[in-house]
């Protein structure tokens, strides 16, 4: 039995059906996720998907970088060479990459609600564990096993947010909860300060883990469930009727709901989504985004990773080389209150592409800064993170954008996973230029032309999405 759209109230329309509608058809008209959810204005469940999935993508990106700042301290106490730390620090993006390909189709089958509460669990778990590590191997195999729940939740956070956005706010709604990992990336810097001195590394992942844990008895009790999942599963089911009812509180007890367009296909396998991914319709879009991601991911690594070092090389005070190092994530987090916007209004496309071109100057300068005044070194970090960092997170949003619901967490999260091939990539091919004796201001004027392929990609990404909608 199949629910119907009533006049809830008398003299008050159901803002969904025509005015001048007859009676009995504004009774029985099915409504459309897409017609309550891009229809209605922002409201308190809007807050409440952006704090929690906020809060998330924060613990995510502490925990993340929290493994920076205990790894000196931790080499010191085990007695481990300088070269030893490279596999501790890189095997959690070793696990985001399996997390990101490997565990994201799964929120097609068991909801996005519940693989976001459990790895918010299981990275928490894992992270707390850290502290018992006897020693490297173990460590090690901890990191990578929590950078698989890290991967396989963002890319539900992501997806779940963009769906209950509306499509004119969806590039701000994505964008906002993405500024909460950067914000991550800096408390962890500074909750390192105080944590180390005090408690050694140990006292890093101890926060790092019990935070999670903590989220997750408020994910478990106010973290909604994706619509589209419910719908798919059950038109009469009481949760999708409780969650619509917050969103438009005009729906009566029997409304009735049917699938849009995007969402009205047979549910699909874990395999069969990744599958499509690379089929006729889609295959020219994700790769074009696969090389937008690989781009963008291979400079903001290799800039994360090498301008500490780079800076202090030249001679440049510790207080330069970390005021540096923390305006190209502040910069990001400043242009993403311009860019998201202007990717909703404008065109995500045209926005991003232009993001890139600017940050390829942008960095190119950041090259040429190295040899000249502090503060011209702090305005080109600045600058160079507002578009390097920015378009990181404004390439998530683009993603989110141009899949269906159905697709989105796949397709978010193996645009996600496979960028890391050029996070991982470009940091090793920057440290053979430096240790072949390449100046660093010519470094930095190659990755600058791997962002104008970036851009390119987002611009030739735009001119398909306008021929398939003529």
């Amino acid at each position: 039995m199949l629910f119907t759209v009533p006049i809830t109230r008398p003299g008050k329309r159901n803002p969904h059906l025509p005015q001048d509608a007859p009676a009995q058809q504004r009774c029985s008209a099915p409504v459309t996720l897409k017609s309550i959810i891009d229809d209605r204005p922002i409201g308190r469940v809007h807050g409440l998907v952006l704090m929690l999935c906020g809060f998330v993508m924060f613990l995510d990106g502490f925990d993340t970088q929290a493994i920076s700042f205990a790894a000196p301290v931790l080499a010191k106490e085990w007695g481990l060479p300088p070269e030893a730390l490279g596999p501790v620090l890189s095997a959690a993006i070793f696990g985001l990459m399996v997390g990101y390909l490997a565990l994201s189709p799964l929120a097609a089958r068991f909801g996005h609600r519940r693989v976001i509460i459990v790895t918010t669990a299981v990275f928490g778990a894992l992270t707390l564990l850290c502290t018992l590590a006897a020693g490297p191997v173990e460590l090690i195999a901890l990191r990578f096993l929590t950078g698989m729940g890290l991967g396989a939740a963002i890319p539900s956070v992501v997806a779940l947010t963009s769906e209950f956005a509306p499509r004119r706010r969806r590039s701000s709604f994505v964008m906002f909860i993405y500024c909460w990992l950067a914000l991550g990336f800096v408390a962890a810097g500074v909750v390192s300060g105080y944590v180390i001195p005090q408690f050694g590394w140990r006292g890093m992942f101890a926060v790092g883990g019990v935070l999670p844990l903590l989220l997750t008895v408020v994910l478990i009790r106010f973290l909604p469930e994706s619509p589209r999942y419910l719908l798919a599963r059950s038109a009469e089911s009481p949760r999708l009727l409780s969650i619509l009812r917050r969103l438009d509180p005009s729906l009566g007890a029997d409304a009735r709901f049917v699938a849009d367009a995007d969402d009205a296909a047979p549910q699909q396998t874990a395999v069969s989504l990744v599958v499509e991914l690379l089929r006729r319709r889609w295959i020219a879009s994700t790769l074009l985004l696969w090389v937008a991601f690989i781009a963008n991911l291979a400079a903001f690594y290799s800039i994360q990773s090498w301008l500490p070092s780079i800076v202090g090389s030249l001679g440049r005070e510790q207080s330069v080389i970390i005021g540096a190092t923390i305006l190209t994530t502040i910069g990001g987090i400043v242009a993403a209150t311009v860019i998201g916007p202007a990717m909703d209004r404008i065109s995500p496309f045209l926005t991003l592409g232009v993001v890139y071109l600017l940050g390829a100057v942008f960095v190119a300068l950041l090259g040429v800064a190295l040899g000249g005044s502090t503060w011209m070194l702090l305005v080109a970090a600045f600058l160079s993170g507002t578009c390097v960092t920015g378009g990181q997170m404004s390439i998530v949003a683009l993603a989110a954008l141009i899949y269906p619901p159905r697709l989105r967490s796949t397709g978010v999260g193996w645009a996600l996973g496979i960028g890391r091939v050029g996070g991982i990539v470009g940091p090793i091919l920057v440290g053979l230029a430096i240790g072949a004796g390449v100046e660093p201001s010519v470094v930095f004027m190659v990755i600058a032309a791997v962002l104008v392929a970036a851009g390119a990609s987002v611009l030739m990404l735009g001119r398909r999405s306008a021929a398939e909608r003529a």
